[in-house]
């Protein structure tokens, strides 16, 4: 596929500044974020494309490689330092904007991304990602929740280090405890340095002479925990948490990965939710619509008594201010909208259909002669006219 302009994705000018590209990229961001956009495919492809973008303008050496070659300039060609997007993905982006900006946003599948560099050599663990299921109740209220994983955790043999007891890592004698290596090389443009990282202490500046015989030298073993996560009451499906330092146990020594919760809300027997305001829709009898009556009503905290008007429509929607779900990290609560259907009976007996006929025939049974269907007013509201 065909990678659009950068300067084109962000909206703005070859001569923009830092600031503006910044400004540009943090506005779009916050548009196309997965977290405003929940389930869009289209919104998460162009939170990586701006992200992408803002990644390689950003950065005054890539941005200059990119306005002399274009993509190609960031791919690893021969003679050149090399910045590979072509894995670049939903965790990249959502790592690089909460880097500059904070965040909180959607996730990904069981386990994603790959193990970080650390400044100091170590590789950091992965991340890991629990999708955790909360009603309606526990979304109103808040609730924190004890989750058991599986995880790498660090080696108990040789405490992380990877390497056997009495023996410690050494410094790389390939690249002297860089993790890299750096070959300079001259092309028709100039001279470059091509910095690579070093194949024979992949990356780490130390390497082990007699590993663990517990871990194999990885510092790390298969293992299980429990994590303990506080959600805050107006979360919403596509929501996440991030708990840092809690995944998987990097490789020898390495720092831990995070623990993505994603959070999902489950069907609700009684409600409907409508952003923060929640549906519930009642029967009640013609007798009841008629005359009036006080019924039970479900809410988030418990039943409550509704008192129904006589001569209630059906169709009426009643609103109970403060029933519905909070607003996140913020002030008040939605509001819960009850719907009231009128139940029409059927299966009636022969005394049962009398009765009812003899009701039909008195004045106050029948419609106001001047009252309108919905269709009649729509039609009129519309301008139409019958031919």
């Amino acid at each position: 596929m065909t990678k659009r302009d950068y300067y084109e994705v962000l909206g703005v000018s070859k001569s923009a500044s830092e600031e503006e590209i910044k400004k540009a990229y943090r506005k779009l961001a916050m548009e196309c974020h997965p977290d405003r956009n929940p389930g869009s495919k289209e919104a998460e492809d162009r939170f990586k494309e701006c992200t992408e973008a803002y990644e390689v303008l950003r950065d005054p050496h890539k941005k200059t490689r990119y306005d002399q070659f274009g993509h190609s300039g960031l791919t690893g060609t021969p003679g050149f330092e090399g910045y590979d997007f072509g894995a670049f993905d939903l965790s990249d982006a959502l790592r690089a904007f909460m880097r500059d900006f904070g965040g909180f946003g959607n996730v990904f599948d069981d386990f994603f991304g790959t193990a970080r560099e650390t400044r100091q050599g170590y590789l950091k663990g992965q991340d890991l990602q629990l999708r955790l299921k909360l009603t309606l109740e526990e979304i109103a209220s808040g609730i924190e929740k004890k989750i058991k994983l599986k995880r790498l955790e660090k080696c108990p043999e040789c405490n992380g280090s990877g390497a056997a007891k009495g023996t410690s890592r050494t410094t790389c004698p390939k690249c002297g405890g860089t993790g890299q290596l750096r070959k300079v090389s001259r092309s028709i443009f100039g001279q470059f340095v091509n910095v690579t990282t070093c194949n024979h202490c992949h990356g780490e500046g130390a390497i082990i002479d007699k590993p663990c015989t517990s871990c194999r030298g990885e510092g790390r073993i298969e293992g299980s925990g429990t994590v303990s996560v506080k959600i805050p009451p107006g979360v919403t499906s596509g929501n996440y948490i991030q708990m840092r330092g809690v995944g998987n146990s990097g490789p020898r020594g390495g720092p831990a990965g995070d623990v993505i919760v994603l959070i999902e809300e489950q069907e609700h027997p009684e409600f409907i939710r409508h952003g923060n305001d929640i549906i519930h829709e009642t029967m009640i009898s013609f007798s009841q619509a008629a005359l009036g009556d006080e019924i039970s009503i479900p809410t988030l905290e418990g039943n409550i008594n509704l008192k129904i008007p006589a001569g209630t429509q059906p169709g009426k929607i009643f609103r109970l201010k403060g029933k519905g779900i909070p607003h996140l990290h913020g002030y008040g609560k939605g509001s819960e909208l009850i719907r009231v259907l009128v139940w029409t009976p059927t299966n009636l007996t022969s005394d049962e259909k009398k009765l009812l006929k003899e009701l039909a025939e008195k004045q106050n049974m029948k419609p106001p002669k001047g009252d309108r269907s919905f269709f009649e007013k729509l039609r009129s509201s519309l301008g139409w006219s019958a031919d």
